[in-house]
């Protein structure tokens, strides 16, 4: 599975960016999609994630009620809206898939076989 990841860039406090993750040699519907952030120096740390199949989410208390992820099962994409953003959100965001996740284990970095590149999001105050 290769997962391109892409949207970030440099917005102000209060702003909006929508970031989108590509996913291609998806062998079947059985995945968990998430996106994590991280900040140098710091631990990768858990953001979102949504079952491809079904309609299962979840969000850090970080983001809850700011963030938004969603799926497009025909352009094979997940999306991670973002409003609202405080400058505590600046870091590099990157997706993630693994297949046959067990849900109580999304927010767990290491669970995750394939990750995309990251994409730096800036928020200036």
């Amino acid at each position: 599975v290769q997962l391109q990841a892409s949207g970030g860039g440099l917005v102000q406090a209060g702003g909006s960016l929508r970031l989108s993750c590509a996913a291609s040699g998806r062998s079947s519907n059985n995945y968990v999609m998430a996106w994590f952030r991280q900040d140098p120096g710091k631990e990768r740390e858990f953001v979102a994630a949504i079952r491809w199949s079904g309609g299962n989410k979840n969000y850090a208390d970080s983001v809850k009620g700011r963030f938004t992820i969603s799926k497009d099962i025909a352009k094979n994409t997940v999306w991670l809206q973002m409003n609202s953003l405080k400058v505590e959100d600046t870091a590099v965001y990157y997706c993630a898939a693994r297949a046959g996740l067990i849900w109580g284990r999304i927010r767990i970095s290491s669970e995750y076989d394939y990750w995309g590149q990251g994409t730096q999001v800036t928020v200036s105050s």
